[in-house]
């Protein structure tokens, strides 16, 4: 980890306090300068999740990523900024039924501050999820006028996960999964149990591969805005921006790449968005 290098990246010029503030801030600033993206799978370029890879990728290159990249830069910013984590794993229910039970194929990292434990997430595509404290009932809300909440949901190893986290708030600030009214929703479940970097690698390797899923299906984007959420999902394109939605569809290969350069700060050719299976 160039920490130096990651923060210029996401716009900082000084590492925040290792607070609970302080990683707000960090987290807050790494969603809005590095994008989300699956582009690499439709690419063929094939994901790599270790720290070098996701370093070079992400910072280097100037790339986006989806969650086990995302969350492995993350990790290794906290873990150089003297942030005790580690990763766990999630069930990802936005969108889904009632009593599904997809795989785990969400990370997020649990961080140690003074003793006490805290969730961050700087890789969850759907919405912007804030920190917060491992307390059932705990809440934040972010600038998108959303509410997230944590909720005790079961024992530790069930398949319902031992925590629930929640969200409340307008359906346009998110990647267009979540249901049309504000009320509380499920966005994943989660529990303790310690997670290897082998279970990450199995988690990423089925996601970017397993057939017939969203992310080999589609080319998917999104990035949290100061005041909002932007997504794009093949070449519809959605802003939500102080309560304002706007949506419109990308054009060619070159308003492609310049949307995704421009509003989530990806870096992707527009030779490389022309092989995109959209424009092919």
């Amino acid at each position: 980890m160039d920490l130096t290098r990651y923060l210029a990246r996401i716009g900082l010029t000084a590492a925040p306090a290792n607070d609970p503030q302080g990683l707000a801030a960090l987290q807050s600033a790494h969603r809005r300068a590095i994008g989300f993206e699956n582009l690499a799978i439709p690419l063929g370029e094939g994901i790599r999740i270790d720290s070098a890879s996701v370093f070079e990728k992400l910072v280097a290159r100037g790339r986006g990523g989806y969650c086990f990249e995302q969350n492995r830069l993350f990790s290794d910013a906290l873990t150089a900024l003297g942030l005790v984590n580690r990763p766990l794993l999630a069930r990802v229910l936005l969108g889904l039924p009632e009593h599904a039970i997809p795989p785990r194929t969400h990370t997020l990292l649990l961080v140690n501050m003074d003793g006490a434990a805290w969730i961050a997430d700087a890789g969850f595509g759907g919405s912007f999820v804030p920190p917060l404290p491992l307390e059932d009932g705990a809440q934040a809300q972010t600038p998108d006028g959303a509410w997230h909440r944590l909720l005790r949901s079961g024992e530790r190893g069930a398949l319902g996960g031992e925590w629930r986290l929640e969200r409340a708030g307008p359906a346009n600030a998110t990647d267009g999964r979540s249901a049309p009214h504000g009320e509380w929703q499920p966005q994943y479940v989660f529990d303790l149990g310690e997670v290897v970097q082998d279970d990450l690698e199995m988690g990423n390797h089925w996601t970017s591969t397993r057939p017939d899923t969203r992310f080999t299906t589609l080319c998917i984007a999104s990035v949290v805005l100061e005041d909002g959420f932007a997504a794009m999902t093949d070449r519809q394109l959605s802003i939500y921006r102080n309560g304002v939605s706007e949506t419109r569809e990308i054009s060619d290969a070159a308003d492609y790449a310049q949307t995704l350069r421009d509003l989530m700060g990806i870096a992707l050719s527009g030779e490389d968005a022309a092989r995109l299976p959209l424009f092919a």
